[in-house]
């Protein structure tokens, strides 16, 4: 932790503002996403994330498909066993995959392991509906099983998601990548609501009426790529693409007021009332 200080590299957490959500759950606005962009090797996840919580950062999204939770957990043992930082201190969220949907709480509890961890924060279904997709498949790609929303079936994995807040595994619950219809049945038929929706949310793409729905009923937006997604793979790139740092609006503001347009992107999210976190 010393030599973060000694770099002026560390930003105290109490500064990083926190939400509160329904449940009464506070929560960092600003965290780190461990997502590697097929690109990035799990020991240089793990290692991005040990720094960043030394740094500063109190807020960690995980998820059980970007098969580095085991690393991570290597870096939360050794911080919660070198008494740095408490359990308690850090926001850890995680998410179930599509090929779990029946068998969340066995994901969950896998989950907990890898991450060596007696309970995670947040836990995300992290889609709606159980479709596969091939590792490093381009946006065009299709799959001949791929199922259309279901709503008896997504209820049977949300039972399982209220099942584990009561087993006290999981503080809170929530969804991902969910559209307003889906959430308006969820909402209906849930008995333990969604405390959050995680979406892609930045400037070139707000989602407004998504964005407004989730604050009106209560479940807080938290935005993934919320500086676009420069680093993305050249698969996942179209020629419509827009680059939001790039915006001549973006630009001009963080010249007039000598910050990074990055910077600028992350003030408008939080103003806006958005939870956010990075990429690797």
């Amino acid at each position: 932790m010393t030599e973060y200080k000694e770099k002026g590299k560390q930003i105290d957490p109490n500064l990083i503002p926190k939400f509160i959500l329904y449940t009464e759950s506070k929560i960092p606005c600003i965290g780190l996403g461990t997502f590697g962009s097929d690109s990035v090797s799990h020991e240089t996840v793990a290692a991005a994330v040990k720094k960043a919580i030394y740094s500063g950062y109190r807020h960690i999204d995980c998820a059980s498909v970007y098969s580095n939770e085991k690393n991570i957990g290597y870096v939360f043992n050794e911080i919660f066993l070198n008494g740095s930082i408490k359990r308690e201190d850090l926001w850890i969220t995680s998410k179930v995959w599509n090929d779990k949907h029946n068998n969340v709480i066995e994901s969950c509890k896998q989950s907990l392991s890898d991450l060596q961890i007696d309970y995670l924060d947040l836990y995300l279904v992290h889609w709606p509906f159980p479709n596969f997709h091939p590792p490093k498949c381009d946006v065009s790609s299709r799959s001949p099983n791929a199922k259309p929303y279901i709503h008896e079936n997504f209820m049977n994995t949300w039972r399982q998601m209220e099942q584990l807040v009561k087993e006290g595994l999981v503080k809170n619950i929530g969804t991902s990548n969910m559209t307003i219809p889906k959430l308006k049945l969820l909402l209906r038929d849930a008995k333990i609501k969604p405390a959050c929706n995680e979406m892609e949310l930045h400037p070139h793409f707000q989602q407004q009426e998504l964005f407004d729905f989730c604050i009106l009923n209560d479940i807080q937006p938290i935005a993934y790529c919320p500086l676009g997604s420069p680093g993305r793979p050249d698969r996942d790139r179209t020629p419509d693409d827009t680059v939001d740092l790039e915006d001549k609006v973006i630009t001009e503001i963080a010249e007039r007021l000598n910050v990074t347009p990055a910077q600028v992107a992350v003030k408008w999210a939080i103003q806006r009332g958005q939870i956010q976190f990075r990429f690797l």
